[in-house]
């Protein structure tokens, strides 16, 4: 049997998880299961850790991770795998360039390129995901879209495959689990991907980043109107709001706000105050043992089954189900 080799492509101010869980991942892969039921393993993956000079590097924990090789050793290999960059995934620094051009070429010489978290910058950052989708971790979203608005961001999403199954992105730190179980399902079929969830104790069917992700205003435009409005929403949610309204208090047209509050918020009007009404439900949910209706009514939705439907839209979960997995009294 041939193994599928993979290359994770670790550099300074990686995620050491990131690195070192996939590897263990795809590692087990034909092997933990058959250990269990007393049967010969059968390895699918090889796995190595690259940098760029094949020199040890630190990761954001200060953890060295020591490498199998460097790049140039490479001469062929499957996958490369992006791990996270943690809050460093703004550096711009000759090795970055170094990273992008080396995947790129890669993935023109018939290479797959997988993502993790923040890994996804470095990845966008070759052009491949424009007119795409793409995930990272929801709490970068708002710095990913300004720096790549031509790739369609789903953060909603925990694994997202394009470029005729060729490119993968991981959204959270976490979901590097995630994303390699998906390839195993990819590389080897869906049995192993099963063999591999259950000995790893990790979801298989994890899909999406919505029971986890916040919504953060995004401020950072110039508008002072709409800033001014946003201010006043996130104050006053819990009371009846119109778009006219707060468009009267700006000092113009309905027409001119909705327009100008989407080029600053890239949300509509309505659906800010939708989003903002959401999680002030979740945090009592997280905090409280509220009776939902009284939640609604709390937020300022009268009708509890438009705001359960709203509610379960915007988080993939039922508030049962949100109270059940974040609520500290349960």
């Amino acid at each position: 049997m041939t193994k599928t080799d993979i290359t994770i492509l670790a550099s300074e101010h990686c995620i050491f998880s990131g690195v070192v869980g996939p590897m263990d991942m795809f590692l087990q892969a034909g092997v933990m299961w058959h250990w269990f039921q007393e049967q010969a393993p059968t390895p699918y993956f090889n796995v190595r850790i690259a940098t760029l000079d094949g020199n040890p590097v630190k990761a954001n924990n200060e953890m060295l991770v020591v490498p199998h090789c460097s790049i140039e050793d490479i001469n062929d290999t499957d996958l490369i795998i992006l791990p996270s960059q943690g809050a460093h995934y703004a550096i711009r620094d000759e090795a970055f360039y170094q990273r992008v051009d080396w995947i790129k070429q890669r993935f023109n010489q018939g290479t797959s390129l997988a993502s993790i978290c923040t890994g996804a910058f470095s990845l966008a950052a070759t052009g491949l995901l424009n007119g795409k989708m793409a995930t990272t971790h929801w709490g970068v979203a708002h710095a990913f879209r300004k720096a790549f608005p031509d790739v369609n961001l789903r953060t909603d999403l925990m694994v997202t495959e394009e470029g005729e199954g060729r490119l993968f992105c991981g959204g959270g730190i976490t979901a590097d689990l995630s994303l390699t179980l998906y390839l195993i399902n990819k590389y080897c079929g869906r049995e192993v991907a099963l063999q591999s969830s259950r000995c790893s104790l990790v979801d298989l069917n994890r899909l999406s980043q919505l029971p986890f992700s916040i919504f953060i205003p995004d401020s950072s435009h110039g508008d002072i109107e709409i800033k001014r409005a946003q201010t006043w929403i996130e104050d006053n949610y819990a009371q009846s709001i119109s778009v006219d309204f707060l468009a009267e208090k700006a000092g113009v047209s309905s027409r001119q706000f909705n327009r100008r509050f989407k080029v600053a918020t890239q949300e509509t009007a309505t659906k800010y105050i939708q989003l903002i009404r959401v999680e002030a439900a979740k945090r009592l949910l997280e905090r409280t043992t509220k009776p939902f209706d009284e939640i609604s009514l709390s937020v300022g939705y009268e009708n509890s089954s438009f705001f359960r439907r709203l509610f379960k839209q915007v988080t993939s979960k039922t508030p049962m189900e949100y109270r059940k997995i974040f609520c500290q009294f349960i």
